[in-house]
């Protein structure tokens, strides 16, 4: 399973679905908050960040999966 350097914390468990491998799943705001207090980034800056650097960067087959634990807002 592949990981995302250095947000550990942000794992909430992993997701498994018919016809593919397991992946760790991430919660967007717990890698928003860690972003925001380990370097300095302001709240938008921080999910500037993760859409284009994070979830931006596709990494092939067993590329993590992340929630957005606050959907309304995402819509």
């Amino acid at each position: 399973m592949l990981s995302v350097d250095g947000h550990d914390k942000a794992i909430i468990g992993v997701v498994h679905c018919f016809g593919r491998q397991p992946v760790l799943a991430y919660s967007v705001k717990l890698i928003c908050e860690t972003l925001v207090e380990r370097d300095g980034m302001s709240v938008d800056e921080s999910y500037e960040f993760f859409e284009f650097n994070i979830i931006g960067s596709y990494n092939g087959e067993g590329m993590p999966v992340f929630l957005y634990e606050d959907y309304e807002n995402f819509l």
